[in-house]
């Protein structure tokens, strides 16, 4: 048996007698640091780890931004309309050469329709009814067609072989003219900014007789018939005119008795001030005359004519309030509820637990379609809507504070607390819930994409109705385009981008921060 051996007073022993072992050696080249790290610095430094969250942050940040800031830069103000420009692609000025970006689609065109395109610009040239060939119609800075490939025969409905000409044609050039009455004021002030300016916008107006297929139409400006340029001789005998160099359309002007061209014909109005003029002007010119500017979209415009950037700037701040309202009210009533739940569990529990089952049980697009059935029309369809979402939205966020307080009530330094004397709220706020945060912060990021999707679908299918002059949504764009959108393509991808990348990287980030906020994870390196 080992014998216990019992020291004397160490105080005694020479300090020579004590040697270092390792001295003079370094026994690790880490450096510790003891500062102490804060909840929330701890799980910034977990949240940078991940890439792909961090990514997806920025991208939720550049959405905003681009929400706010885009009604600020953009020179189209969120009610101005142009039901002319409704429905055209996407038109940058410093693009308008560079094949994209153009407001350019591309298409097919009959012989008939191709002249029909080219006359626009043609016509712009021809002011003065001197007549203009193709050539210089082509050099027009008012030709709507960018391009014009090689022709192709095809046989038509009526079984004959018939030329197509594919080309590409600008949307905004391709309005061409139109008719307005305007008051005598504003005719004169048109006058004067076309001096200041050296631009027409006013051009003669156009006979309606037997060459002229539609009255209404101001393109019709040239002798047609049945749709084909033509050229009358004087025994009034009409020869179809062929496309290819050198064409020359004959114009259809109106004239006066002395044989000058008439630009204006009296229309209403009793006073000098109030009288009406009927004029045909070139369109792209008095857009020019009114706002100051060229047309120019970098999305395009909508089926109405609204600017489609700023309808998606107003649409994302839109759906983005509605989804962080509806996160922050769930948050506040489901950690309150579920608190509750957890904390006490018994009697408290299995009652609150059966509401919750009750209203859980009640499908959410009822409830949504009740609420604008019968409130929307009281307090609107924003704050009906809200209700919706938060009439059952809050059960989800209370059943996980539930869980985790179950998991941590009952953890050691929780019942050291209780044996201390704290009491039960400083018990729920103060060292619980902590521990459950990570959870709630999580399942409140990923609300929002949940909301967004949801609101998209009730604005997509008309549930909601949120297509206002003032107000819109990403559901509501979505939904306008939804019977065009193969015609018109940009009505449909521009707004599904941005709704895609709100769901996918509010995803994305909800599940960074879930990693984030874990307590589990604190002080852990990967």
């Amino acid at each position: 048996m080992r014998e216990n051996v019992v020291y004397g007073d160490l105080s005694q022993i020479p300090k020579e007698k004590f040697v270092f072992v390792h001295d003079g050696e370094r026994i690790s080249d880490k450096k510790f640091d003891d500062k102490p790290v804060g909840y929330f610095k701890d799980a910034w430094i977990r949240f940078r780890k991940s890439r792909a969250s961090v990514v997806a942050a920025v991208i939720i940040i550049l959405i905003i931004l681009y929400a706010f800031a885009a009604p600020l830069l953009i020179h189209h103000s969120a009610s101005f309309m142009d039901p002319s420009y409704a429905k055209k692609a996407p038109r940058i000025l410093a693009c308008l050469n560079a094949g994209f970006f153009d407001g350019a689609t591309k298409r097919d065109f009959s012989e008939r329709g191709l002249v029909k395109a080219l006359s626009v610009g043609i016509g712009a040239e021809d002011y003065d009814g001197r007549g203009v060939a193709l050539e210089e119609g082509m050099e027009s800075y008012y030709q709507p067609m960018k391009s014009i490939g090689q022709s192709r025969t095809v046989i038509n409905a009526a079984k004959k072989e018939t030329s197509i000409y594919p080309g590409r044609i600008d949307t905004y050039l391709e309005v061409g003219f139109v008719y307005k009455n305007i008051p005598q004021s504003e005719y004169k002030k048109i006058c004067e900014w076309e001096e200041e300016n050296g631009l027409h916008v006013f051009y003669p107006l156009v006979q309606d007789n037997e060459w002229n297929m539609d009255y209404s139409d101001a393109n019709n400006w040239y002798k047609s018939k049945k749709g084909d340029p033509v050229t009358v001789s004087e025994d009034g005998k009409a020869k179809t005119i062929p496309y290819g160099p050198g064409m020359i359309l004959e114009d259809n002007y109106k004239r006066d008795a002395d044989g000058n061209l008439v630009y204006w014909e009296y229309s209403g109005g009793g006073s000098f001030e109030t009288a009406q003029y009927r004029v045909r002007m070139l369109y792209y010119n008095y857009y020019r005359y009114q706002n100051g500017m060229e047309p120019e979209y970098i999305f395009g415009t909508d089926s109405q004519g609204y600017d489609l950037a700023v309808r998606l700037g107003d649409g994302v701040k839109l759906s983005l309030l509605v989804a962080v309202c509806v996160s922050v009210i769930n948050f506040v009533l489901g950690a309150m509820y579920g608190a509750i739940e957890g904390f006490y569990g018994g009697v408290v529990d299995i009652t609150l637990e059966r509401v919750s089952d009750i209203l859980a049980g009640v499908p959410f697009i009822v409830v949504a379609t009740l609420f604008q059935i019968h409130l929307a029309a009281k307090v609107g369809p924003i704050p009906s809507l809200l209700f919706a979402f938060v009439l059952t939205g809050w059960i989800g966020t209370a059943s996980r504070v539930r869980t985790q307080f179950y998991r941590f009530k009952n953890q050691e330094y929780v019942m050291a607390a209780r044996t201390l004397g704290a009491r039960d709220r400083r018990l729920i706020w103060k060292h619980i819930f902590p521990n459950s945060l990570g959870t709630i912060i999580t399942s409140c990021a990923l609300t929002i994409p949940g909301v967004i999707g949801q609101e998209s679908m009730l604005s997509f299918l008309g549930i909601v109705k949120l297509g206002t002059a003032k107000v819109t949504s990403l559901g509501t764009l979505l939904s306008d385009a939804n019977g065009i959108w193969t015609n018109y393509p940009h009505l449909m991808i521009v707004p599904a981008v941005f709704l895609s990348l709100l769901m996918i990287c509010f995803n994305l980030f909800g599940n960074g921060l879930r990693d984030a906020f874990n307590p589990a994870l604190r002080g852990v390196e990967e």
